[in-house]
Order: C-alpha cells, then sequence, then structure tokens
C-alpha cells in the first residue's frame, strides 16, 4: 500500500474514531440526563399523588379515580397502589414505547428510570404505597431525534474533514511526486534539478536532491572541460585551432569510408609562400597573427559546406575537405580571393598562398588522395601562377541524375520495398557477447537493380527532405526483422536529425513502438553527434517521447564536440559510440588514449555504456578494454 493511502487511510480512521467517540460520550450523557430527569420526575408525582389521596377518604372507588385521572393523561407506564402487606389496591398499566425509535436503538442505549415510590398515610396509620414510573417515549424520542442530528452534522464534518485531508494530503503529495520523479530521472541518468517546495521537510529533502545533482553536475562539467583541453591538445594546432595531420588524416580516412557521407566530395590543399621569410620578417607575434588571419579566411569559406573538415598539415601546408561538394574550383576562388584580402596588410599586396583542389570517391584511401591533390599544388607553386590548381582527374565520376529523377527514384524504392538491412556486429567486452547489429541501410532503383550504400542516396534524399520516410522505413524493416527472429539479436538502426524535426514522423514512430511494445527493448536508435547538437531540442522531445518504451536511445559518432556534453546530462541515454577517427591507432595514440579514458569514466559515472567504431586492426582492439570501452564495432570484428 502507498504512503499516501496508508495515510489517507490513518486520517480517515482517526477522525472516525474521534467522531465516534464523540457520538458515544454524547450519546451516553444525553441518557443519563433524560434518565436523571424520568427519576426525579417519578419522585415528585408519586409524592404529589400520595399527599393527595392521603388528604381524603380512603374507599377504593376514590383512589381509583385519582389514580385514573392521572394515568389517563399518557405520561405513565405504571401507577400501582398496594396495601401495607404488598397486595394491589389500584393498578393501571401500559405497554412501554419507544416514542418512534428505531427498536435498535432502544436496545443499543436503554432508559430504564428507577419508579417513583411514596407512602399514603391515614391519620397516623400507614394506608399503603404508590409506584409511579413515567413513559419513556419522550426521552426515546428526544435522544433519537439527538442522535439523528448529531449524526448528521457528523457525517458533514466526515465530509468537510475528508475534502481537508485529501487537500492537504494533495499537497504534500504533488512536491513529494517532484522528488520522487527527479529521483527516478537520476536512476534513468537524466540529472535535473526541481522547484524547491513550501513544506520544510520536503524542502530540505529537494535540496538535498537538488544540492547533489548540482554537485555531481559540476564535477561532470569540470572532468569534462578537462579532457576537453586534453582532446584538443592532442588533436588539434594551439594556433590555427584546426586539427593536426595525425587527426585531420583519421577524419578523412572515416570520411572516405562512412556509409553515411556523400560518395563524393572535394579535397583542398593550400600551402603558405615562404612562411619561413614571413617570419623573420615579421617577428613571431606578427607571424601569429598572420597565420589567424589565413586561417579566419580558410574558416569563413568553409563554414559555407556542411561536415567540412579543416586542418593544418605541418607548419605552411593546410587542407580542407568538403563532403558532397563535387567541384571545388569556385570555392577555392573564393578562398583564395579571400585570403589574399585578408593577410595583404602583412604581405604588402604579395600572393602568400598557392592552392591545389581534386575531388575525391568514397572507397578512397587518404595516401593517394593527398599525392594527387599536392602534386597540383607543386604545379601551381612550380608555374608561379597566382590561381587554384584542379588536380587530374583520376576516373570519371558517376554524375547523380537530377532532383526529380532522385525524388521519383527514392520514392518507388521506399514504396516498392526496395532497401533492406544489413548487419554490422557490434560485440561486448568481457564476455564477448553481442551487443546488438548495426543496421545501415541498402537501397536499389530497379527491382533487380545492385544494392547501394547510403552514402550514394542520403545526401540527395536529406536535400529532398525525405530522410523522414527512409528512417521510418528502415524501423519498420528492424522491427520486422526482430518479430521474424524472436531469439535473434538486438538491432540499431541510425535516425537524422532531420528526420527528429518532423512531428508526423514522431507520430508515426509512437505508433510503431506502441504497436511492437514487446520489441522495444531489443531497438537501439542513435543518431550523430552532429545531429544531436544541430537538433537538440527536437532531440529532446524524441527522448520524451521514448520513455513510455523500453528502447535503447544513444549517440554515435560522438566525440568531435565532447565540449558540449554537459548539454546531455539530463536526457537519460544509454551509449555512447565513439567516433573511428578518435580510435585510429589508439593502441599507440597516448595522448589520446588519456583522453578517451576518462570519456569512458565520466560516460560510466552516469551510467552509459561507450562503444568505439571503426576499430580496424586487433591491436586497436585490445587496447579498447584497458581504456574502459564496453564494446567495439568496425572492420577488425568478424562477421558471423
Amino acid at each position: 500500500m502507498s504512503l499516501f493511502r496508508q495515510l489517507m487511510l490513518a486520517v480517515a480512521l482517526s477522525t472516525l474514531l474521534s467522531f465516534i467517540g464523540s457520538a458515544v460520550v454524547s450519546l451516553l450523557s444525553a441518557r443519563h440526563y433524560l434518565e436523571q430527569q424520568l427519576i426525579l420526575k417519578n419522585e415528585d408525582n408519586a409524592t404529589a399523588l400520595a399527599l393527595l389521596i392521603s388528604q381524603q377518604s380512603k374507599d377504593p372507588v376514590t383512589i381509583e379515580l385519582y389514580v385514573a385521572s392521572l394515568f389517563d393523561s399518557g405520561h405513565y407506564e405504571l401507577i400501582q397502589v398496594t396495601n401495607p402487606l404488598g397486595k394491589t389496591i389500584v393498578e393501571r398499566q401500559t405497554p412501554p414505547d419507544s416514542g418512534g425509535a428505531p427498536v435498535w436503538f432502544t436496545r443499543l442505549l436503554p432508559i430504564n428510570p428507577t419508579p417513583g415510590r411514596a407512602q399514603i398515610s391515614d391519620g397516623w396509620k400507614q394506608y399503603g404505597t404508590i409506584n409511579l414510573r413515567s413513559q419513556s417515549r419522550f426521552a426515546y424520542r428526544e435522544l433519537w431525534s439527538g442522535a439523528s442530528s448529531m449524526g448528521g452534522w457528523l457525517l458533514l464534518a466526515g465530509a468537510f474533514s475528508a475534502w481537508l485531508g485529501a487537500m492537504i494530503i494533495g499537497r504534500l503529495r504533488r512536491p513529494l511526486g517532484r522528488v520522487v520523479d527527479q529521483a527516478k530521472a537520476i536512476c534513468e541518468r537524466r540529472f535535473s534539478t526541481i522547484e524547491e517546495p513550501k513544506v520544510p521537510e520536503l524542502k530540505q529533502l529537494a535540496f538535498a536532491m537538488n544540492t547533489m545533482v548540482g554537485r555531481l553536475k559540476a564535477m561532470f562539467d569540470e572532468e569534462a572541460a578537462r579532457l576537453e583541453a586534453v582532446r584538443r591538445e592532442v588533436n588539434y594546432d594551439s594556433v590555427s585551432g584546426f586539427a593536426n595531420r595525425m587527426f585531420f588524416s583519421s577524419q578523412l580516412s572515416e570520411l572516405l569510408k562512412s556509409e553515411e557521407k556523400a560518395q563524393t566530395g572535394s579535397l583542398i590543399m593550400l600551402r603558405i609562400i615562404d612562411l619561413g621569410g614571413i617570419n623573420s620578417r615579421l617577428g613571431r607575434l606578427d607571424t601569429d597573427r598572420f597565420l589567424k588571419a589565413f586561417c579566419k579566411a580558410i574558416e569563413t569559406v568553409a563554414t559555407t559546406q556542411p561536415e567540412h573538415l579543416t586542418g593544418r598539415l605541418n607548419g605552411s601546408d593546410f587542407a580542407l575537405a568538403l563532403p558532397g561538394l563535387e567541384d571545388a574550383e569556385a570555392l577555392a576562388n573564393e578562398l583564395h580571393a579571400l585570403i589574399n584580402q585578408e593577410t595583404s596588410h602583412f604581405s604588402d599586396g604579395v600572393p602568400v598562398v598557392r592552392i591545389g583542389f581534386g575531388d575525391y570517391q568514397q572507397g578512397m584511401e587518404p595516401g593517394p588522395l593527398y599525392g594527387m591533390v599536392d602534386s597540383a599544388l607543386a604545379e601551381a607553386e612550380a608555374s608561379g601562377e597566382n590561381k587554384p590548381r584542379r588536380a587530374h582527374a583520376t576516373g570519371d565520376a558517376k554524375r547523380p541524375a537530377s532532383s526529380v529523377q532522385w525524388a521519383e527514384q527514392l520514392g518507388r524504392a521506399i514504396e516498392n520495398g526496395w532497401i533492406k538491412l544489413v548487419g554490422l556486429p557490434v560485440i561486448g567486452f568481457g564476455e564477448k557477447k553481442m551487443l546488438h547489429q548495426e543496421s545501415p541501410l541498402r537501397m536499389r532503383f530497379l527491382e533487380e537493380g545492385e544494392w547501394v550504400t547510403a552514402g550514394l542516396f542520403l545526401p540527395m534524399a536529406t536535400r529532398l527532405k525525405m530522410t523522414s520516410e527512409l528512417d521510418f522505413a528502415a524501423t519498420e524493416l528492424a522491427m520486422k526483422q526482430l518479430a521474424s527472429q524472436p531469439d535473434g539479436g538486438d538491432l540499431a538502426v541510425n535516425l537524422s536529425g532531420e528526420s527528429l524535426q518532423s512531428e508526423s514522423f514522431r507520430k508515426k514512430m509512437r505508433e510503431l513502438l506502441h504497436d511492437h511494445t514487446a520489441l522495444c527493448r531489443r531497438l537501439w536508435l542513435e543518431v550523430s553527434e552532429a545531429s544531436v547538437f544541430a537538433n537538440i531540442d527536437a532531440f529532446r522531445a524524441f527522448r520524451q517521447d521514448l520513455m513510455a518504451f523500453d528502447c535503447h536511445l544513444g549517440i554515435e559518432h560522438f566525440g568531435r564536440e565532447f565540449s558540449r556534453i554537459g548539454v546531455l546530462h539530463d536526457l537519460g541515454l544509454h551509449y555512447l559510440k565513439v567516433d573511428g577517427s578518435f580510435i585510429n591507432d589508439i593502441d599507440s595514440q597516448t595522448g589520446n588514449q588519456a583522453f578517451l579514458e576518462g570519456l569512458c569514466q565520466i560516460a560510466h559515472n552516469i551510467g552509459l555504456l561507450v562503444i568505439a567504431e571503426g576499430v580496424k586492426r586487433p591491436e586497436e582492439l585490445a587496447t579498447l578494454p584497458r581504456l574502459g570501452f564496453d564494446g567495439a564495432t568496425g572492420p577488425a570484428i568478424p562477421r558471423n
């Protein structure tokens, strides 16, 4: 039984007992009073009648007339005259009358007044004795009337007390409910504060809970800030703020192998002309200002392209990766002009940069791509031309269809069911058990056509705002697969941030999950880090939708925006998948090892699993458990 029911029961019982006690005491007191009044009346009337008869002649007829006249008034149950020997001279008696009170009431509260007795004198001799008992019906009627009125008032008072008790309990229940919800939220890895109630005891409890959450969040933020500093120190250039060569190469490698990114893109490489001479001429401080202006121009142009990567490969070489941009000539020219403009006051108008650019396709290795674009950069330097130089084409890339054709192809593929999920194992450490299978989407545009990866159609689906249809279709496929394989493993489905912003998508997801409640515990839903932070409100709303179900919710490709991890403390997530760019060569990267070990500790403190993505080599896989990872996925994990 709940605490509130116990309190309500205690209040009801105590109120009932107090009312019953008051009623019993009042009724017994009233009965005693009425009984005493009847006794006095009996004595007075018996004495008066005895005195009257004593003054008259003592013949039986006269005595009987006096007794009859008094009895016929209807106020008496018994009037009896006996001689000194106890023989009855005159007697009048009527049966007891309850006066309209229920029989059970008269039995429960009987009124038995002592009869009045008086002596009849004949001169100096005793003539007889009068026994007189008044009628009790008037007393019963009065007692019943009082009991009825008291019962009515007691019921009214009881109802008022119950209402008042419910109000008080409700006033206590609301703030206590908030405290309970806060405790449940903490158990679900959602660390949030609540308004402190006015009830002193509950206020102390809420204050203690809020203080604990505040301290936990402060510790969380402090450790996150420390690890963010470690991450930036290890992976980023201190002057430019761009990724260093190692980290940029890792990011580029993941980009070239990702099935979720565009299959084509561009790489731009920039080289500062005679950086040593500039440093000698300007000095260290002005050279740093020159580099900041140079990098600011790169960042200004880069931000016009989504999901771009910027890196400083060495002292004078910089790189810019642009997924989805198939021809970077116009952007390279814009970048060239902006750099010369921003740095003109350092160089007196003399060109300071050479630029080479080229296109890439998914599946290329970073080394050949670097070599191709670096050759163009060398040609630009050798020619002395003050303009960007295109790398030699490595092959004819397939050109996508028009937007109208893409929309028709995507719609037809979804309608005809020309989509499927492929399974990529995600193992857990310790028992080496399978955590789940990642389920990237494949599509074909003809019934017997070739299955293509998401990198080919997802960028265009995003541009056409069709990702919600693809994500819902993928989730439906996962549910069907889970239903058809009761003893199979769990499945993970990737959702886009654009889908989460769609209320119709979220409504359909709620309906789908509601229809398959028993399967929800085997479904893992994940959103990329970039999509989460770009659509944080929609992600929070989606998390609230999932509260009614037993799905797992996580973030994939995590780590690049680690400094914003504090935003996630109250979401109640289940797991993080760390981006593969941090996992590359982790067995030899001591700086990233320290960062990832701290990340795992923070995640474990709030109850999150941490899974490594893109594990390529056995040496990397062997290093991860020591750093605190709970699982891993990637080429090093064999498929069943």
